[in-house]
C-alpha cells in the first residue's frame, strides 16, 4: 500500500525543521574489518580511554491499515505499526543514543583493551514488545591480543555473522534492517511458541499471550571468542571462533547448552581506510544454537543459521549481497497478523508464534553511487521465504528500498529510505486442505485462505527519515 506524496513531504520536512543537534567530531574507524575494528586498538591509538557515541534521530511512518479481515479484522496489524511500541502508524523517536568508552591498559599493558557501550534511545534492546524501558549495556568486552593469531575477546559483543548485523550501526548505509535478517537473525526471546493449550486453528486458544520476555538479542551473545586476521599483500583474512549463552543479552544462560560461532573472509584491499575502505570482500558464517520453551510446548529446540556474501567498494560505487538460510526455531508471525495482545471475535489474544522445526531462506543485494560529493543514492532488494516446509504456513515478502544520504559532514549524515513492501501467501489452496484434515468445514476453510489472501495485501510501504550524528 502506498504513502501519499503529501505525507512523504511532512515527514522530510518535520525531520528537517526540526532535528537540530549539537554536532561534534570524531577519529574515523581504522579499518572496515568489523572482527578487529570493534575487538581491538592499535597500540597507544587510544590510551587509558576514550569516550565516544552516536545519536540517531528519525521520525517513521506507514499508512497504518488495520487487519483487513478474520478474526482480528479491524485490530491493528502489527508490521504495520512502528516497533517497539507497535501502537503507532507515524512518529518521531530516539532510534538509538549510544554512549561508550573504549581503551587500553596502556601503559600497563598495551595487549589488553576494552570496550563498554550503553544504549539510551527507545528500541528493543530496552524496551521489549513495547513495554518498560530501561538503559541497558549493548556491549561489554575485554580483548586479550598477547597470543599470536589468537587474539581473546571475553564478555557481551557483536557474534561473527551476517553483515547486517557485524557491521557498526553508524555506518549502516540504511534505517531498517532487511525482512530476512529481522525476522531470521534478529532475536526475539519469548517463553513459548505461542500455541496455547490446543494447537489447532479451528479451536481457540486456551493460554496466555506469548511475548518478547526480554528485550532482542541486539546480534550480541555472552561468551568467549578467538579471532585474528592474516594480511599477506593486498589480501586480508579473517576468522573468528565463538562459544555463548545463547540467551540473549544482559542475562545469564537458561539452559546447559551453548550456541557456537564460526566466521571466515577474504578481502582484497583496493586502498583507503576507515569503516568505508575500499576493497572486495568475501565472507561465510554459521550459528547452531539451542532454545528452551517453558510453557506450551515446553522443551529444548534447535536454532540453526547459516549464510555468505560479499561486500564491494570502490571510488564512487558499492555493492553487497548475501544468502541466509534457518532452520529449527524460526519466528512466524502473530495471530491474524495482529498486534500482540489485540482480540479477537471469539475472545482470543493474539499471541507471537514460533515454529519449532521449520525451514526458511532468503537474500538482499543492494548498491550505492556517489552522484556527487555529499550525495549517495542508494537501492536494496531483499527476499525472505519464511516456513518453506509446510505449504499452508509458508509466506513470502519481498521489499524494494530506495535511499538516500546527504554527508552534511563526514560525522553527520541524513538519510531517507522509502521501502517498498510486499507480501505473497504462495499456496493458498494448501491452507484450505490443512484446515479441512484436521476437521474444518469448506467454508471454515475458504474463509480462512481469503482472510490469509487479504491480510497480506494489507502490509503497508513504510517511509523513514533518519539523522545521525558521532561524537
Amino acid at each position: 500500500m502506498k504513502i501519499s506524496k503529501s505525507k512523504l513531504g511532512l515527514a522530510a520536512a518535520a525531520v528537517a525543521g526540526t532535528l537540530t543537534l549539537g554536532l561534534t567530531t570524531t577519529q574515523q574507524a581504522e579499518a572496515s574489518n568489523w572482527l578487529m575494528l570493534q575487538g581491538t586498538e592499535k597500540s597507544g591509538a587510544v590510551g587509558r580511554a576514550k569516550v565516544w557515541g552516536f545519536i540517531q534521530p528519525e521520525v517513521q511512518m506507514t499508512d497504518g491499515t488495520l487487519v483487513p479481515a478474520g478474526k482480528w479484522k479491524g485490530s491493528k496489524m502489527q508490521p504495520n505499526m512502528l516497533p517497539p511500541d507497535l501502537k503507532s502508524r507515524a512518529s518521531f523517536n530516539i532510534r538509538r543514543a549510544r554512549i561508550g568508552v573504549r581503551g587500553q591498559g596502556f601503559p600497563l599493558d598495551n595487549k589488553t583493551n576494552y570496550f563498554i557501550l550503553a544504549e539510551y534511545g527507545h528500541n528493543g534492546v530496552n524496551v521489549p514488545g513495547g513495554g518498560g524501558g530501561a538503559t541497558y549495556l549493548t556491549d561489554a568486552s575485554v580483548t586479550l591480543n598477547h597470543l599470536p593469531y589468537a587474539r581473546v575477546r571475553v564478555g557481551q559483543f557483536k557474534t561473527p555473522g551476517s553483515e547486517e548485523g557485524l557491521q557498526a550501526i553508524h555506518v549502516f548505509d540504511y534505517i531498517n534492517f532487511t525482512s530476512v535478517t529481522d525476522q531470521l537473525l534478529l532475536e526475539r526471546f519469548a517463553d513459548g511458541d505461542g500455541s496455547g493449550t490446543v494447537n489447532t486453528p479451528i479451536t481457540a486458544k486456551a493460554g496466555a499471550v506469548n511475548k518478547p520476555n526480554g528485550g532482542v538479542g541486539a546480534f550480541r551473545d555472552v561468551g568467549v571468542q578467538l579471532f585474528d586476521t592474516i594480511k599477506q599483500g593486498d589480501m586480508e583474512y579473517a576468522y573468528a571462533g565463538m562459544i555463548g549463552n545463547g540467551n540473549g543479552i544482559n542475562r545469564q544462560d537458561n539452559n546447559g547448552a551453548k550456541d557456537i560461532y564460526g566466521y571466515f573472509s577474504a578481502e582484497k584491499v583496493f586502498g583507503g581506510k576507515g569503516p568505508r575502505r575500499e576493497g572486495l570482500k568475501g565472507f561465510a558464517w554459521f550459528h547452531k544454537g539451542e532454545r528452551t520453551l517453558t510453557t506450551e510446548n515446553p522443551g529444548d529446540y534447535d536454532r540453526d543459521r547459516s549464510g555468505l556474501g560479499f561486500t564491494f567498494r570502490k571510488d564512487k560505487y558499492r555493492a553487497a549481497g548475501e544468502y541466509i538460510k534457518a532452520s529449527g526455531l524460526i519466528r512466524n508471525g502473530t495471530d491474524g497478523a495482529a498486534a500482540v495482545g489485540s482480540t479477537s471475535t471469539d475472545g482470543v489474544n493474539s499471541s507471537v508464534n514460533y515454529e519449532t522445526d521449520a525451514e526458511a531462506n532468503g537474500w538482499y543485494i543492494h548498491g550505492g553511487y556517489m552522484v556527487m560529493k555529499n550525495l549517495e543514492l542508494d537501492f536494496r532488494y531483499d527476499v525472505l521465504n519464511r516456513i518453506t516446509d509446510n505449504a499452508a504456513k509458508e509466506r513470502k515478502f519481498s521489499t524494494a528500498t530506495i535511499g538516500a544520504q546527504y554527508f552534511i559532514n563526514k560525522k553527520t549524515r541524513l538519510v531517507f529510505n522509502y521501502e517498498f513492501r510486499n507480501m505473497e501467501v504462495p499456496n493458498p489452496g494448501a491452507i484450505e486442505s490443512s484446515l479441512i484434515a484436521q476437521g474444518g468445514t469448506a467454508g471454515q476453510a475458504a474463509a480462512m485462505k481469503n482472510a490469509a489472501l487479504d491480510n497480506a495485501d494489507g502490509l503497508d510501504d513504510r517511509i523513514s527519515v533518519q539523522l545521525l550524528a558521532i561524537f
